[in-house]
C-alpha cells in the first residue's frame, strides 16, 4: 500500500459541495494544500442538468462543468479523480482509496452524496435499467436511446418526472409508475402533485398512481416490467428513480455518529476530530424544520455548507442557518421551491393551475413555511422573504394573485 503525500485538506466527493468547498477555500484565503478525490473521471460537473437537459440532448458536457479543468491547476487544487475513499482512520488522520493509496489530512471535508436505491425485485440488475446520477449512467440511456421506443420510470419523484419529461421530448413512449397515491408526496402538497400529474399526462406520458413493481423481465436486456397485479408492461428502458442512500460507510466504520447519513452539527462537524461533513449525506437539524435533524439534498445546500466549512476552517467559524431552495425543469414548467413544506397544516393555492402560472403557499401554524412557484418567479422571489421573516399573512390576501407577496411582509 502506498504512502502519498499529505494535505492540508482533504475533499472526498467532485459534486457541487465538493467543489464549492475548494472554490470558497481559495476565495477565503486558504494558502495550504487541497486535494479533492473524486469516484468519477470527470471533474466537477453540475449535476441537475443531468435528468433534464443533458439527456434530453439540448446541453452538452462541456458546458456543465463547475469550473473550466485550468481553474483547478491554477488554483493548486490537486484533482484525485477516478477514485473513492474506502476508509478512515481517524487517529493518524489517513484515508485510504480503493487504489490502496494513503492520504493523510489535517482536516477532511466529507462531500460524498450518496447513490441511487435500487429495486430490490428480481430483474433489477438487466441491460436497459437505469439510474440518474451520473454522467456515465446518462452516456449509457443516450448510447441506447435509438434503439429503445418504450421506456417505463420508477419513481414519480423530482428525477422520475424530469427524466419522463426529457424522454418524451425525445419522442419515447413513456410509463411513470408511482406507489404512493400522487407524485411528488414527500416533498410537495396534494395541490402541485395533481398538477405535475395533469402536465405530465396532457404531455402523452401514463402516470400510474398507486402500482407497485413485482419484478423486471428479460433474459439479458429488460423486455418489461411486471406490477404486482400481474399486469406486464413492455419496455425496451427502464429508469428508476426511488431516492438515494447517503454514501457515508466510512465515516460510520471510523466511528462517527449517524443513520440516514451522517450527523453533524451546526459547524458542519461530524463527531470525528477534524472531519466536516456537507451536502447530501449530511444529517443536520434545519432551522426551516423546526429543528428536525434532516438530510437535504440540493445544490443550495451542498454549495452554502461548504462555504460555511470553508469559512470556518480560515478561522471564521459560523452557523449554519440557509434559507432551503430547489428547481425542477419539465416541458415548459420552471418550478421554483423556497422552503421546506414538511409538516405543513394548511396550503394555499395562489392563481390557477390551468393558466400554468401559480403558486402554492405552506402554512404551519398560520406561518409561511414554504411555497411551490410554477412559472412565478415573482412569487418566489417575493415568498423567500415571507420564509425568512416567519411571517403569518392573512389567508385571503395570500390567496389573491392581485397582491404582491412583498406587501405582506411584517413591519420591522
Amino acid at each position: 500500500m502506498n504512502e502519498t503525500q499529505m494535505f492540508d485538506v482533504v475533499i472526498v466527493g467532485g459534486g457541487h459541495g465538493g467543489a464549492q468547498a475548494a472554490i470558497a477555500l481559495r476565495q477565503n484565503g486558504f494558502g495550504g494544500s487541497i486535494a479533492l478525490i473524486g469516484a468519477e473521471p470527470d471533474p466537477p460537473y453540475e449535476r441537475p442538468p443531468l435528468s433534464k437537459d443533458y439527456l434530453a440532448g439540448e446541453r452538452p458536457f462541456e458546458r456543465m462543468l463547475i469550473r473550466p479543468l485550468a481553474f483547478w491547476q491554477e488554483r493548486e487544487v490537486t484533482l484525485m479523480l477516478g477514485r473513492s475513499v474506502t476508509a478512515i482512520d481517524a487517529a493518524t488522520h489517513r484515508v485510504t482509496t480503493d487504489t490502496g493509496e494513503r492520504i493523510g489530512y489535517e482536516r477532511l471535508i466529507w462531500a460524498a452524496g450518496g447513490s441511487p436505491r435500487r429495486l430490490a425485485c428480481a430483474g433489477h440488475d438487466l441491460v436497459g435499467v437505469h439510474t440518474v446520477r451520473t454522467r456515465a449512467d446518462v452516456d449509457r440511456m443516450i448510447d441506447e436511446l435509438p434503439e429503445v421506443k418504450r421506456v417505463v420510470v420508477i419513481g414519480g419523484g423530482y428525477i422520475g418526472l424530469e427524466a419522463a419529461a426529457a424522454l418524451r421530448r425525445k419522442g419515447k413512449s413513456v410509463v411513470l409508475l408511482e406507489a404512493q397515491d400522487r407524485v411528488l408526496a414527500r416533498v410537495a402538497g396534494e395541490a402541485l402533485s395533481r398538477f405535475y400529474e395533469s402536465a405530465h399526462r396532457a404531455e402523452g406520458v401514463d402516470v400510474r398512481l398507486g402500482v407497485a413493481v413485482d419484478c423486471l423481465i428479460g433474459d439479458d436486456r429488460i423486455t418489461g416490467v411486471r406490477l404486482a397485479t400481474g399486469e406486464t408492461l413492455a419496455a425496451d428502458m427502464a429508469v428508476v428513480g426511488i431516492g438515494i442512500e447517503p454514501s457515508v460507510e466510512p465515516l460510520i466504520a471510523a466511528g462517527a455518529e449517524g443513520g440516514n447519513g451522517v450527523l453533524v452539527d451546526s459547524g458542519c462537524r461530524t463527531t470525528l476530530p477534524d472531519v466536516y461533513a456537507i451536502g447530501d449525506c449530511a444529517l443536520h437539524a434545519n432551522a426551516f424544520a423546526d429543528g428536525a435533524l434532516l438530510r437535504v439534498e440540493s445544490v443550495q445546500n451542498a454549495n452554502d455548507q461548504a462555504t460555511l466549512v470553508a469559512k470556518a476552517i480560515v478561522g471564521q467559524p459560523g452557523t449554519y442557518r440557509a434559507t432551503p431552495w430547489f428547481w425542477s425543469n419539465q416541458f415548459d414548467l420552471k418550478l421554483q421551491t423556497v422552503g421546506l413544506s414538511a409538516g405543513h397544516d394548511d396550503a394555499i393555492l395562489r392563481g390557477d393551475p390551468a393558466t400554468r402560472s401559480f403558486s402554492v403557499v405552506y402554512l404551519k401554524q398560520g406561518r409561511v413555511v414554504a411555497l411551490d412557484c410554477v412559472n412565478t418567479t415573482k412569487d418566489y422571489v417575493q415568498g423567500r422573504k415571507l420564509v425568512e421573516a416567519g411571517a403569518r399573512p392573512d389567508p385571503e390576501q395570500l390567496a389573491d394573485p392581485t397582491v404582491p407577496l412583498k406587501a405582506l411582509l411584517p413591519e420591522t
